[in-house]
């Protein structure tokens, strides 16, 4: 088996506040394989964000080890799509995916080229001198997608990105997420609360659960891709896991 492209071990984060010490993780242990497709999933409040801002650098462990395979060459570690798009008012859409490029070393007109490549990649490619304003909330989440994949990252991190949405543009963009991570065969961790997209998207989903959150179970999604969510087997795998998060959060 090759060298995960993230390691986690003994990974605990506390702050203090109000001479109360508040434990978020607890005693992480996490491997990634490159490629894959990992769902982390839970209740509100147990820590799945927090991982993913460990990872990108915006949080401090109290304790444990985060470890990043070597990379081959110079791209960029990892990005981060948010829950909302956070696209730059004032830009047009080509030059918000653009923004990520900006001290890359290309010209002006190559990282123009690169984020017309991503929106194309997306399914914008005709929209990129519209302004943020005059997209749907779909198409921006789309847009901050094709931001993050811009800077070429071995990692893409998805915080919620489509918890916003309406169900039928969630869908949606499961479904074109699917679809780009076959294309670009990116490493992703997707965090949700959502059981369904969760068995949707995932090779392999993983649960937080107790406080402080801690890994209480995981399940690999053996469904075959493209995905049908009135698949039989899939229906059975979400109902699979909703027990499992019952139970393991009863447990903690």
């Amino acid at each position: 088996m090759s060298e995960p492209i993230i390691s986690i071990a003994g990974l605990s984060l506390a702050y203090e506040r109000a001479g109360t010490r508040n434990v978020i993780l607890s005693d992480l242990d996490l491997d990634v394989a490159r490629g894959e497709f990992l769902v982390i999933v839970g209740e509100s409040g147990v820590g799945k964000s927090t991982v993913l801002r460990v990872l990108i650098g915006l949080a401090k462990p109290s304790s444990g080890t985060v470890r990043l395979a070597p990379r081959p060459d110079c791209r960029t570690p990892m990005a981060l799509v948010f829950q909302d798009a956070r696209l730059l008012p004032w830009r047009r859409v080509v030059a918000n995916v653009a923004f990520g490029l900006e001290g890359s070393g290309l010209s002006k007109a190559e990282r123009l080229a690169k984020a017309q490549g991503m929106l194309d990649l997306v399914g914008l490619g005709d929209l990129g001198q519209r302004w943020p304003h005059q997209l749907s909330g779909g198409q921006r989440q789309r847009v901050a997608i094709a931001r993050a994949l811009a800077v070429d990252p071995d990692v893409l991190l998805m915080d919620e990105p489509f918890s916003a949405l309406d169900s039928f543009t969630r869908e949606g963009l499961q479904d074109e997420l699917q679809r780009i991570q076959a294309a670009t065969r990116k490493t992703i961790l997707f965090v949700t609360h959502d059981i369904d997209e969760a068995v949707t998207l995932a090779d392999r989903v993983v649960v937080l659960a107790g406080s402080p959150g801690r890994l209480a179970a995981e399940m690999r999604i053996a469904v075959p891709r493209p995905r049908r969510r009135r698949d039989a087997a899939l229906q059975e795998a979400a109902r699979q896991l909703r027990m499992e998060l019952s139970n393991r959060s009863a447990e903690l």
